[in-house]
């Protein structure tokens, strides 16, 4: 059998990723202006860089929001649509390893996935998510460059931004302790610079993700659950991540190619028998 792509298009980026024997293969990703040019874009340089022939392909299995715009070919090959959330749920549990978990994706916004016993179905979603961090910060801080959002949140200082148990309370309430936030961005110092803005954007939106997710889990008797998407990578997560944990007692985690996952799914459902 020959290598079968997988191909998550987006509005502008375009993951692309090859499955061998079961395992991912140079995952690869291209932004361009439209779906299809990256679409595009994206195969040609995996056929390049990998010195593969379009002989050497054995399948083209497509997902995302932009696989709308493809006329069932690419470059000649004929190519299958796979349902988005499936193609999440799939590739979380394969990047995972766990067959019970909420699979979350994280990208412009967010879609929230339940993962058990075989079965994989879309429990909710929410818009918060990498459109919203991109959003702020232009209107915050004029910026939307990701990159430079996550380098300026790895400085910050949430105290100068968010209001914490600590600041309303003399004593922890419950499980939470001094430093829980009561209130995202309830407390915004004079002194406050972009990084710290930068900050508690970021935190914003992680922690409503990941308290969404932990709900969901809950709702199904796991505590695993398993980030993919753009956002899975940004720097500050893990530790924002780490303090759901504490508090919630659910596992988040961040599998390698997390942000890969939806095309690695795609692949794995073009191994089914016809």
């Amino acid at each position: 059998m020959g290598i079968i792509i997988g191909i998550d298009i987006g509005g502008s980026t375009t993951k692309i990723v090859g499955l061998r024997d079961g395992k991912p293969v140079s995952p690869t990703a291209v932004q361009a202006g439209d779906p299809l040019t990256s679409c595009y874009g994206a195969f040609g340089r995996f056929l390049s860089e990998n010195e593969l022939a379009l002989g050497d392909i054995d399948r083209v299995m497509c997902t995302g929001v932009g696989a709308s715009f493809l006329k069932n070919e690419i470059y000649g090959i004929g190519t299958q649509t796979v349902d988005e959330f499936l193609a999440i749920g799939l590739g979380g549990r394969f990047s995972s390893g766990y067959d019970n978990a909420i699979v979350v994706s994280m990208g412009t916004g967010t879609a929230i996935i339940g993962v058990k016993d075989g079965d994989i179905y879309h429990i909710c979603g929410t818009g918060v998510g990498g459109g919203t961090v991109l959003g702020l910060s232009r209107k915050l801080f004029g910026s939307h460059s990701f990159k430079h959002i996550m380098e300026l949140a790895s400085q910050g200082d949430i105290s100068k931004i968010d209001l914490s148990i600590g600041d309303i309370s003399r004593s922890e309430i419950s499980n939470m302790n001094n430093n829980t936030t009561a209130s995202n961005f309830g407390k915004v110092t004079d002194d406050a610079g972009n990084a710290d803005l930068a900050l508690g954007v970021v935190n914003l939106v992680f922690q409503t993700v990941g308290i969404f997710a932990m709900m969901a889990a809950r709702a199904q008797g796991t505590d695993k659950v398993v980030l993919t998407g753009n956002l899975s990578q940004a720097g500050p997560a893990e530790s924002i991540l780490k303090e759901l944990e504490a508090l919630y007692g659910v596992h988040y985690i961040i599998p390698e190619y997390s942000d890969f996952a939806t095309a690695i799914g795609a692949a794995l459902w073009g191994q089914q028998p016809d």
